[in-house]
Protein backbone atom coordinates (compact mmCIF):
# COMPACT_ATOMS: atom_id res chain seq x y z
CA UNK A 1 0.00 0.00 0.00
CA UNK A 2 2.77 2.20 0.89
CA UNK A 3 6.91 2.13 -0.58
CA UNK A 4 8.99 4.31 0.39
CA UNK A 5 12.15 3.81 -2.37
CA UNK A 6 15.49 5.84 -1.40
CA UNK A 7 13.76 8.87 0.03
CA UNK A 8 16.10 11.92 1.30
CA UNK A 9 15.70 15.23 2.37
CA UNK A 10 17.55 17.89 3.49
CA UNK A 11 16.17 21.07 4.68
CA UNK A 12 18.25 24.69 3.47
CA UNK A 13 20.34 22.92 1.59
CA UNK A 14 24.29 24.59 0.98
CA UNK A 15 23.56 26.72 3.78
CA UNK A 16 25.06 26.71 7.49
CA UNK A 17 21.78 25.58 8.30
CA UNK A 18 21.77 22.89 6.20
CA UNK A 19 19.71 19.67 8.08
CA UNK A 20 19.74 16.03 6.80
CA UNK A 21 16.04 15.02 7.45
CA UNK A 22 15.46 11.57 5.49
CA UNK A 23 19.27 9.60 4.31
CA UNK A 24 17.47 7.27 2.12
CA UNK A 25 14.76 5.64 4.16
CA UNK A 26 13.00 2.44 2.90
CA UNK A 27 10.06 1.64 3.60
CA UNK A 28 7.23 -1.30 2.49
CA UNK A 29 3.49 -0.96 4.11
CA UNK A 30 1.33 -3.90 3.07
CA UNK A 31 -2.35 -3.49 2.91
CA UNK A 32 -3.91 -3.38 6.48
CA UNK A 33 -0.57 -2.57 8.51
CA UNK A 34 -0.91 -0.56 11.33
CA UNK A 35 3.03 0.77 12.11
CA UNK A 36 3.83 3.09 15.02
CA UNK A 37 7.19 4.87 14.32
CA UNK A 38 9.01 5.87 17.61
CA UNK A 39 12.18 7.32 17.90
CA UNK A 40 14.52 10.49 19.52
CA UNK A 41 14.27 14.50 18.61
CA UNK A 42 15.27 14.72 14.68
CA UNK A 43 15.38 11.40 13.90
CA UNK A 44 12.67 11.92 10.94
CA UNK A 45 8.98 10.49 12.61
CA UNK A 46 6.91 13.37 11.04
CA UNK A 47 9.14 14.54 8.32
CA UNK A 48 8.36 10.97 6.84
CA UNK A 49 5.18 11.82 7.27
CA UNK A 50 5.47 15.15 5.47
CA UNK A 51 7.35 13.52 2.72
CA UNK A 52 4.54 11.19 2.20
CA UNK A 53 1.92 13.73 2.28
CA UNK A 54 3.40 16.05 -0.15
CA UNK A 55 4.22 18.78 2.08
CA UNK A 56 7.66 19.37 0.72
CA UNK A 57 9.32 17.86 -2.41
CA UNK A 58 11.63 15.21 -1.44
CA UNK A 59 15.06 15.19 -3.17
CA UNK A 60 16.19 11.88 -3.91
CA UNK A 61 13.83 8.41 -4.11
CA UNK A 62 10.48 8.00 -4.62
CA UNK A 63 6.85 7.47 -2.88
CA UNK A 64 4.65 5.13 -3.85
CA UNK A 65 0.60 5.11 -2.67
CA UNK A 66 -1.32 1.57 -3.83
CA UNK A 67 1.02 1.26 -7.03
CA UNK A 68 1.01 5.12 -7.79
CA UNK A 69 4.21 7.15 -7.96
CA UNK A 70 3.23 10.63 -6.06
CA UNK A 71 6.40 11.91 -6.21
CA UNK A 72 5.86 14.84 -7.84
CA UNK A 73 2.28 14.92 -7.35
CA UNK A 74 1.36 18.35 -4.83
CA UNK A 75 0.18 17.93 -1.45
CA UNK A 76 -3.38 18.69 -2.63
CA UNK A 77 -3.41 16.14 -5.36
CA UNK A 78 -2.17 13.46 -2.55
CA UNK A 79 -4.77 14.30 -0.64
CA UNK A 80 -7.47 11.97 -2.49
CA UNK A 81 -5.33 9.00 -1.32
CA UNK A 82 -4.32 10.35 2.05
CA UNK A 83 -6.20 10.85 5.41
CA UNK A 84 -5.06 12.55 8.02
CA UNK A 85 -4.80 13.98 11.58
CA UNK A 86 -2.59 16.54 13.42
CA UNK A 87 -0.80 16.68 16.68
CA UNK A 88 -2.85 20.26 17.04
CA UNK A 89 -6.92 19.35 17.75
CA UNK A 90 -7.45 23.05 16.80
CA UNK A 91 -5.89 21.79 12.85
CA UNK A 92 -8.45 19.54 11.13
CA UNK A 93 -11.75 21.09 11.33
CA UNK A 94 -13.46 23.93 10.93
CA UNK A 95 -14.31 25.51 14.39
CA UNK A 96 -16.68 28.24 12.78
CA UNK A 97 -19.26 25.30 11.43
CA UNK A 98 -21.38 22.56 12.87
CA UNK A 99 -20.25 19.05 13.60
CA UNK A 100 -22.60 17.96 10.97
CA UNK A 101 -21.09 20.55 8.51
CA UNK A 102 -17.75 19.47 8.59
CA UNK A 103 -18.41 15.66 8.33
CA UNK A 104 -20.29 17.05 5.21
CA UNK A 105 -17.16 18.98 4.15
CA UNK A 106 -15.48 15.35 4.70
CA UNK A 107 -18.15 13.27 2.76
CA UNK A 108 -17.78 15.14 -0.11
CA UNK A 109 -13.85 15.21 -0.34
CA UNK A 110 -13.04 14.83 -3.93
CA UNK A 111 -16.35 15.13 -5.71
CA UNK A 112 -17.55 17.84 -8.07
CA UNK A 113 -19.56 21.06 -6.25
CA UNK A 114 -23.07 21.09 -7.47
CA UNK A 115 -25.72 23.60 -6.74
CA UNK A 116 -28.14 21.17 -3.99
CA UNK A 117 -29.28 21.01 -0.31
CA UNK A 118 -26.32 21.18 1.74
CA UNK A 119 -27.08 17.93 4.08
CA UNK A 120 -30.10 15.82 3.36
CA UNK A 121 -32.02 14.14 5.71
CA UNK A 122 -30.25 10.97 4.66
CA UNK A 123 -26.61 11.99 5.52
CA UNK A 124 -27.94 13.33 8.78
CA UNK A 125 -29.03 9.80 9.69
CA UNK A 126 -25.57 8.18 8.60
CA UNK A 127 -23.62 11.21 10.64
CA UNK A 128 -25.81 10.94 13.88
CA UNK A 129 -25.07 6.48 13.30
CA UNK A 130 -21.27 7.36 12.53
CA UNK A 131 -21.38 9.84 15.47
CA UNK A 132 -22.73 7.33 18.05
CA UNK A 133 -19.53 4.93 17.32
CA UNK A 134 -17.56 7.35 19.35
CA UNK A 135 -19.43 7.14 22.23
CA UNK A 136 -18.81 10.51 23.35
CA UNK A 137 -22.43 12.06 22.93
CA UNK A 138 -21.68 14.10 19.72
CA UNK A 139 -25.00 12.33 18.00
CA UNK A 140 -26.88 14.47 20.20
CA UNK A 141 -24.77 17.94 19.12
CA UNK A 142 -24.82 17.69 15.56
CA UNK A 143 -25.80 21.38 14.90
CA UNK A 144 -23.14 22.56 17.75
CA UNK A 145 -20.25 24.66 16.74
CA UNK A 146 -16.97 22.37 16.60
CA UNK A 147 -15.01 24.88 18.48
CA UNK A 148 -17.13 24.64 21.25
CA UNK A 149 -15.85 20.85 21.56
CA UNK A 150 -13.19 19.78 24.21
CA UNK A 151 -9.94 18.84 22.51
CA UNK A 152 -10.19 15.12 22.38
CA UNK A 153 -14.41 15.34 20.85
CA UNK A 154 -12.44 17.53 18.67
CA UNK A 155 -9.53 14.94 17.24
CA UNK A 156 -12.23 12.11 17.75
CA UNK A 157 -14.62 14.32 15.19
CA UNK A 158 -11.06 14.53 13.26
CA UNK A 159 -10.47 11.02 12.83
CA UNK A 160 -13.79 10.84 11.70
CA UNK A 161 -13.73 12.77 9.07
CA UNK A 162 -10.08 11.58 8.22
CA UNK A 163 -11.46 7.77 7.76
CA UNK A 164 -14.91 8.80 6.13
CA UNK A 165 -14.24 8.06 2.96
CA UNK A 166 -11.36 5.37 3.71
CA UNK A 167 -8.17 6.44 2.24
CA UNK A 168 -5.59 4.08 1.21
CA UNK A 169 -3.57 5.68 3.90
CA UNK A 170 -4.33 7.06 7.30
CA UNK A 171 -1.12 9.24 8.83
CA UNK A 172 -1.52 10.32 12.72
CA UNK A 173 1.22 13.01 13.58
CA UNK A 174 1.40 12.28 17.39
CA UNK A 175 -2.39 12.94 17.44
CA UNK A 176 -3.10 12.33 20.87
CA UNK A 177 0.42 14.72 22.34
CA UNK A 178 -1.33 17.26 23.60
CA UNK A 179 -4.09 15.44 25.33
CA UNK A 180 -4.84 14.70 29.01
CA UNK A 181 -3.55 11.08 29.43
CA UNK A 182 -7.09 9.68 30.35
CA UNK A 183 -8.76 11.83 26.49
CA UNK A 184 -5.68 10.35 24.84
CA UNK A 185 -6.27 6.79 25.74
CA UNK A 186 -9.45 7.42 24.52
CA UNK A 187 -8.49 9.05 21.48
CA UNK A 188 -6.12 6.02 21.11
CA UNK A 189 -8.90 3.83 21.31
CA UNK A 190 -11.04 5.48 18.51
CA UNK A 191 -8.56 5.06 16.62
CA UNK A 192 -7.70 1.24 16.48
CA UNK A 193 -11.71 0.96 16.49
CA UNK A 194 -11.79 2.97 12.52
CA UNK A 195 -8.64 1.83 11.83
CA UNK A 196 -9.81 -2.00 12.30
CA UNK A 197 -13.01 -1.47 11.09
CA UNK A 198 -12.58 0.16 7.81
CA UNK A 199 -9.67 -2.00 7.19
CA UNK A 200 -6.68 1.05 6.93
CA UNK A 201 -3.16 0.98 6.59
CA UNK A 202 -2.00 3.62 8.88
CA UNK A 203 1.27 5.17 10.12
CA UNK A 204 0.83 6.57 13.62
CA UNK A 205 4.11 8.74 14.82
CA UNK A 206 4.50 8.78 18.74
CA UNK A 207 6.98 9.96 21.40
CA UNK A 208 4.83 7.68 24.06
CA UNK A 209 6.95 4.11 23.42
CA UNK A 210 3.91 2.19 25.43
CA UNK A 211 1.35 3.54 23.20
CA UNK A 212 3.84 3.10 19.84
CA UNK A 213 4.22 -0.94 21.80
CA UNK A 214 0.15 -1.10 22.79
CA UNK A 215 -0.99 0.02 19.09
CA UNK A 216 -0.61 -1.45 15.75
CA UNK A 217 0.92 -4.71 13.94
CA UNK A 218 4.13 -3.08 13.30
CA UNK A 219 7.13 -0.53 15.08
CA UNK A 220 9.75 0.95 13.18
CA UNK A 221 12.08 3.26 14.99
CA UNK A 222 14.41 5.86 13.38
CA UNK A 223 17.47 7.78 14.10
CA UNK A 224 19.15 10.33 12.38
CA UNK A 225 16.88 10.28 9.39
CA UNK A 226 17.04 6.09 8.79
CA UNK A 227 15.05 3.04 9.67
CA UNK A 228 16.96 1.62 12.43
CA UNK A 229 14.59 -1.09 13.60
CA UNK A 230 11.71 -2.61 12.41
CA UNK A 231 9.63 -5.16 14.65
CA UNK A 232 6.28 -6.71 13.45
CA UNK A 233 4.06 -9.77 15.45
CA UNK A 234 4.42 -11.38 18.53
CA UNK A 235 7.99 -9.99 18.70
CA UNK A 236 5.93 -6.70 19.08
CA UNK A 237 3.92 -7.41 21.20
CA UNK A 238 6.26 -8.97 23.98
CA UNK A 239 8.28 -5.96 23.61
CA UNK A 240 8.82 -3.49 26.77
CA UNK A 241 10.13 -0.61 26.72
CA UNK A 242 12.86 -1.33 28.68
CA UNK A 243 13.49 -3.72 25.93
CA UNK A 244 13.09 -0.77 23.33
CA UNK A 245 15.27 1.68 24.93
CA UNK A 246 18.26 -1.32 24.81
CA UNK A 247 16.87 -1.67 21.27
CA UNK A 248 17.79 1.95 20.24
CA UNK A 249 21.35 2.01 21.91
CA UNK A 250 22.20 -1.39 19.81
CA UNK A 251 21.20 -0.13 16.42
CA UNK A 252 22.41 2.82 16.96
CA UNK A 253 25.39 2.82 19.15
CA UNK A 254 23.95 5.83 21.23
CA UNK A 255 21.53 6.25 24.38
CA UNK A 256 18.11 6.78 24.10
CA UNK A 257 18.35 10.78 25.57
CA UNK A 258 14.37 11.86 24.82
CA UNK A 259 12.94 12.82 27.94
CA UNK A 260 9.70 13.10 26.83
CA UNK A 261 9.43 9.98 25.22
CA UNK A 262 11.18 8.24 28.61
CA UNK A 263 8.77 10.12 30.95
CA UNK A 264 5.88 9.09 28.90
Amino acid sequence: MLKLINVQKTFFPGTINAKKALCGVDLHLNPGDFVTIIGGNGAGKSTTLNAVAGVFPIDEGRILIDGVDVSGLAEHKRARYIGRVFQDPMTGTAATMEIQENLAIAARRGDRHTFKWGITAKEKKHYKELLSILDLGLEDRMTAKVGLLSGGQRQALTLLMATLKQPKLLLLDEHTAALDPKTAAKVLEISDMLIAENKLTAMMVTHNMKDAIAHGNRLIMMNAGKVIFDVSGEEKKNLTVEALVAKFSEHSGQEFANDRALLS
